[in-house]
């Protein structure tokens, strides 16, 4: 029997997602399925979405299953291939990969402005204080201090 790995639609009218299914290659596409693989789902939101179990997907190739070429270009992102081309077996039993997110395209408002942030005012500690305030005492008594030297002077 000549089986083919290939996907079955489902979802609404522009929300598609689909099935990775082995059929027999003579039936119709939305015929009966021999086994599911995974998911293949380009338009989520916010990143697209393909899970597939590699296991299963490695012995149906190894079987002679001819993948389609948008299967194949799943399987080639996942990593399934290069398994199939080297003869190796993957770690993990279910391969899953998420795309870049989807930039939405068309006008996307600014965003909102950020608020300014209130200005922030350092206290000096006392302690550094103390220090000026005896200098600005000297400073204000260093001239009060010569007139009483002056007057004395002449006292004498």
């Amino acid at each position: 029997m000549a089986t083919v790995i290939r996907l079955m639609r489902g979802g609404r009218k522009k929300k598609p997602y689909y099935r990775i299914v082995v059929q027999d290659g003579r039936t119709r596409t939305r015929g009966r399925e021999i086994d599911t693989l995974g998911v293949y789902h380009p338009t989520a939101r916010p990143e697209p979405v393909s899970e597939v179990n590699a296991v299963k997907a490695l012995d149906w190739l190894r079987l002679g299953a001819t993948p389609s070429d948008t299967v194949r270009a799943v399987f080639s992102k996942l990593g399934i291939m290069k398994h199939f081309h080297e003869g190796t077996s993957p770690e993990e039993a279910v391969a899953l990969a998420k795309d870049a997110p989807v930039v939405a395209k068309g006008y996307n408002a600014p965003p909102p402005p950020k608020p300014a942030a209130p200005p922030v005012v350092e206290a000096a500690p006392e302690a550094e204080a103390a220090p000026e305030a005896e200098a600005a005492a000297e400073a204000e008594a260093a001239p009060v201090a010569e007139a009483v030297e002056a007057v004395e002077e002449k006292a004498e």
